[in-house]
């Protein structure tokens, strides 16, 4: 039996304009200044510093739109993905770049190092070794597979099926086996192996012996997994040691690098400088917001453009290839106007909606009380102001703003309601601090299991269920109880 359905759907669909202008309002200061060059550097008719602006109907270009592209070459709104716009996967700018300056700063070179990666140098300590053409070609698809942790995280029976597949190296398990005890020979110690137990007891071997070497490696041979789950009362008792003697053992493990890439020189990233995009300051007992003026350039169109544009207005003659002129000069015009007129709604739109969030957080901005943030979420700001939800999201999740009390990322400002005990609304950040502060005073031979966390904070005013205390406790990155124990 056949049905038939009319299913109505409506669906809102952003012009390109639309979308480039929220991609905008997302771009932190760093990344709007490259955003900014690049326009520039690709329209002609944009430039910055102040100029003397024609008016509209000097340059007006409607009676050129005969000649705009055809249907089928333009992008209409209909034909934008917006998820694929605004992808949360998309890399922006700001972290692979750096753009620290403003007009007035000099352009000083910096002279740098120029360092080797951290496999080149694992590549040319093999140069020590005496191997034969065969070897060394094992050798180097092996450190090929160590990745920048320091790990070959695949087992030698794959590493021999890669070898002869993408290498054309016929070998052996066993002659991989005797390579990789040369790649454990290399610095830093522990490179190459293939699991963190591996790794602990490449470096162990490497150290002078004594007690508690020695039985830190009985430890990681034969014991990890009762060393791993901190279960020290077994260990005390397999190895018939004291309790000193396992502080000991352990403080010797605990100085061993799990990650031997990771503290390669070459190989650790570059730390970007935040600049903040608003700053915050108390001024005769009110706050005082200000945006950061490296967000607000000053920008106009071209003088030369507008010129060529009413010089082809009064020509009477037009060839084709005047008309294709025309029509380039014409979008470059339109596309600065566009950009000059987009800038500055992206200031609006930044400055309306961190002056929201100032004046919620009012308390807490005025004397830096964290307790004293209020609970508040996307829509209590958008609906202050009248904007939609992803546009302050794109505001909060990547601006910061400089106040009284240290840069902060503008989502830490925000934050759900909970109960007290008292019927009152507090911030579940609040709730946290004093989950973490609860965890942090506990005693570390026998730290607080969850249930427990959860009968003090009930008892300091905070009902919290167990399940919570276990969720917050992950977002604060804080290991059950029985990874926190210490002897």
């Amino acid at each position: 039996m056949l049905k038939q359905f009319l299913n109505l759907k409506i669906s809102q669909k952003l012009s390109p304009q639309q979308i480039q202008l929220m991609k905008l309002i997302q771009l932190p200061t760093q990344a709007f200044e490259q955003r900014l060059l690049e326009e520039m550097n690709e329209n002609p008719a944009l430039e910055s510093g102040k100029e003397d602006e024609y008016e509209k109907d000097e340059y007006d270009t409607e009676e050129f739109d005969d000649y705009e592209d055809s249907e089928a070459d333009r992008m209409e709104a209909e034909d934008i993905n917006l998820d694929e716009y605004l992808s949360s996967d998309d890399t922006p700018d700001y972290k692979t770049q750096v753009n620290n300056y403003s007009d007035d700063d000099e352009s000083k070179e910096t002279p740098f190092a120029a360092a080797i990666s951290f496999h080149q140098d694992l590549i040319n300590q093999l140069n020590t070794f005496i191997l034969s053409d065969e070897e060394r070609d094992i050798a180097e698809f092996l450190v090929g597979s160590i990745d920048d942790t320091g790990y070959i995280r695949r087992s030698t029976a794959d590493l021999v099926d890669d070898m002869a597949f993408t290498q054309g190296l016929y070998t052996s398990e066993k002659e991989v086996e005797s390579i990789l005890h040369i790649i454990h020979e290399l610095e830093p110690t522990g490179v190459g192996a293939r699991d963190l137990q591996e790794c602990l007891l490449l470096q162990l071997k490497h150290k002078t012996p004594t007690e508690s070497v020695e039985y830190a490696t009985t430890i990681i041979e034969h014991h990890f997994d009762a060393f791993v789950r901190k279960h020290y009362d077994k260990l005390t008792q397999k190895l018939n040691i004291s309790n000193e003697q396992l502080k000991n053992a352990i403080h010797e493990i605990e100085r061993l690098n799990p990650k031997p890439g990771g503290s390669f020189s070459g190989n650790n990233k570059i730390t970007e400088n935040i600049v903040p995009d608003f700053a915050i300051r108390i001024v005769d007992g009110e706050l005082e917001l200000t945006l950061n003026g490296r967000n607000a350039p000053t920008l106009h169109v071209s003088k030369d453009y507008q010129e060529m544009m009413q010089t082809y207005k009064e020509s009477k003659d037009k060839s084709h290839s005047q008309k294709d002129a025309v029509q380039f000069i014409k979008q470059k015009l339109d596309s600065a106007k566009w950009f000059i007129d987009a800038i500055k709604q992206r200031q609006d739109t930044l400055f309306v909606t961190m002056n929201a969030i100032m004046h919620y957080q009012k308390d807490y901005l005025l004397d830096g009380d964290e307790t004293r943030l209020k609970p508040m979420i996307l829509k209590d700001i958008a609906d202050m102001i009248g904007l939609d939800i992803s546009t302050v999201s794109r505001v909060a999740n990547s601006k910061y703003v400089e106040t009284p009390y240290g840069t902060k990322l503008i989502k830490e400002f925000f934050s759900e309601a909970m109960k007290n005990d008292q019927g009152e609304e507090v911030s579940t950040l609040e709730i946290k601090r004093i989950l973490q502060n609860t965890i942090e005073e506990e005693d570390k031979k026998n730290p607080l299991p969850d249930d427990l966390l959860a009968e003090i904070l009930k008892e300091k005013g905070y009902p919290i269920a167990r399940r919570t205390i276990a969720k917050y406790r992950e977002q604060l990155e804080i290991p059950v109880a029985r990874m926190r124990k210490k002897l």
